[in-house]
């Protein structure tokens, strides 16, 4: 309610309440509020709960490139929910997160969770840096939800490899694979 009616102090207080959510919350105030800033999230971010590790990722895209450092370290977290967090943050401020890219390349090739590596192909995607490309492809022979982030990924990309890689997504099995790599080429 803090972040809605504007009572600031409530926000601030809420930061170092005994409960998680109410730490989330509490953040998700404050940005409302327009007092977010890269000291309050980078303490959410050594927060010993996971949900507020996440939230704090998820907020740093509002903050700006400022936060590249802090995102590149959550990619690490041994909660994938905050690297998932940490690739879209990264994805959400494009060229921006350029820094980040060899980052995003191993989440994207080497993390168990596929909603990581999911995730980080579309930051890799968003950010459209080239260093990225050989990651997007790769992913492209990933499992299904992978496969279509990697298709559409593709799409800020062009050449010999990206127009066999779109080829061989029109006879993918998965349909909304075919289907983005159909949209991609008309």
């Amino acid at each position: 309610m803090a972040g809605h009616t504007g009572d600031l102090a409530v926000a601030t207080e809420g930061l170092a309440d005994d409960d998680p959510s109410v730490r989330s919350a509490a953040l998700g105030a404050l940005a409302r509020l327009g007092h977010l800033d890269t000291g309050v999230v980078e303490r959410a971010a050594a927060d010993p709960q996971p949900a507020v590790r996440r939230r704090a990722a998820e907020l740093c895209a509002r903050l700006g490139p400022a936060t590249v450092p802090l995102l590149r370290r959550a990619l690490s977290d041994r909660e994938p929910a905050v690297a998932e967090a940490a690739c879209f943050a990264l994805g959400e401020l494009g060229e921006d997160a350029a820094d980040a890219v060899a980052d995003l390349v191993a989440v994207s090739g080497e993390a168990d969770d596929p909603l990581c590596r999911e995730a980080a192909v579309a930051a890799l995607g968003a950010i459209g840096d080239q260093r990225g490309l050989a990651a997007i492809l790769a992913a492209t022979a990933d499992k299904p939800a992978v496969r279509r982030r990697a298709v559409i990924a593709l799409a800020p990309f062009d050449g010999p490899e990206v127009d066999e890689a779109l080829q061989r997504a029109l006879t993918d099995r998965d349909w909304q694979v075919r289907q983005a790599a159909e949209d991609l080429l008309t």
